[in-house]
């Protein structure tokens, strides 16, 4: 019997209408579009706008797309999985609220929180329920609500992020397409540096947090960016040695979108031609586990059947790690 892998049949995105330029940022924060372009790539982000509206309302469309785009019946999907920092709620799951809305009545779901880096912890679970032959349709969906947790006051963190969502169909493979590998890793020393510091169990909402700011985003630039790029270049580079993958045998890198400096830099430690590195930073900012969808979105069209790709991601916690895969149509 042929071995079964776990293929990507099919990706779609969403982001909201609401677009926060650089400019409008000038008139919030003491910044400019020089600034921001020149530290980060960044020259727009979307919001998502108006009450109630969580990170399950970008998800429901990317996975409305997703099966009319795929032709799935919602009641043929078995499992969803959403990576996300910015659940609707702390319970139920997201991935549940999302799939009520969505009728995939037949499947469970839940969330992962891996920062930036939980679209691939995501995918690689979701891709051993179909390499175990127990499911034969998952989707996995990353996506966050950034400017629910941002300090429009802070002028070091607010250009940086936006909302959006991206999701994928995962289905079982015998020809050698799909997931073929990852390493994911994890330090919690990270937290220092990126983090936030209210909300959960061990500083629950209250009026001093609230006072405080301590809701939002944190973080130290500098660490950070030191442990992204050499991150990233070691899993990368461990992933293809042990595929035994030169550089020229890559089709496409695929990095999360969290600073163009960090991308470049990634992208020169593994001496990687940048016009095979997906970049769209500049349209949507760091939207955290929805980079990635996103940019295979966006590049979905460029990608021939049998491609050779590699995802990268670094996200708070620290937790970081690179997937390789094939691409399936």
């Amino acid at each position: 019997m042929s071995k079964i892998q776990a293929a990507i049949t099919g990706v779609q995105g969403y982001v909201p209408d609401y677009i926060l330029t650089n400019k409008e940022l000038e008139t919030m924060v003491d910044t400019t579009d020089e600034w921001i372009t020149t530290r980060t790539g960044i020259k727009q982000r979307h919001i998502l706008k108006g009450e109630d509206q969580g990170t399950s309302v970008m998800g429901i469309e990317a996975v409305k797309g997703l099966l009319a785009k795929t032709n799935t019946d919602p009641l043929d999907i078995e499992l969803v999985i959403f990576a996300t920092v910015t659940p609707d709620t702390v319970f139920p799951d997201t991935a549940n609220t999302v799939s009520n809305a969505v009728g995939m009545k037949n499947a469970f779901g839940f969330d992962i929180n891996a920062a930036c880096s939980g679209f691939l912890y995501a995918l690689t679970t979701g891709a051993k329920f179909i390499e175990s032959g127990t499911y034969k349709k998952v989707i996995v969906i990353g996506g966050d609500k950034m400017s629910s947790i941002i300090d429009y006051t802070d002028r070091t963190t607010c250009v940086i992020f936006g909302d959006g969502c991206g999701a994928v169909l995962l289905e079982p493979n015998t020809e050698g397409l799909g997931v073929i590998d990852s390493i994911h890793k994890s330090d919690g020393s990270g937290r220092a540096y990126l983090h936030q510091k209210a909300g959960g169990s061990a500083r629950p909402a209250s009026a001093e947090t609230i006072a405080n700011r301590e809701h939002y985003v944190f973080q130290n630039g500098k660490p950070v960016f030191k442990a992204a790029v050499s991150g990233m270049i070691d899993v990368v580079s461990k992933v293809m040695a042990r595929n035994h993958l030169g550089n020229d045998d890559i089709q496409w890198l695929i990095p999360h979108q969290a600073n163009t400096r960090i991308i470049e830099a990634v992208a020169q430690g593994l001496t990687f031609p940048m016009e095979r590195v997906t970049i769209n930073i500049q349209k949507y900012g760091n939207t955290t586990a929805g980079t990635l969808p996103l940019c295979m979105w966006e590049w979905e069209n460029q990608f021939k059947k049998g491609d050779n790709i590699m995802l990268t991601a670094f996200g708070g916690g620290f937790t970081w790690g690179a997937t390789y895969l094939k691409w399936a149509y």
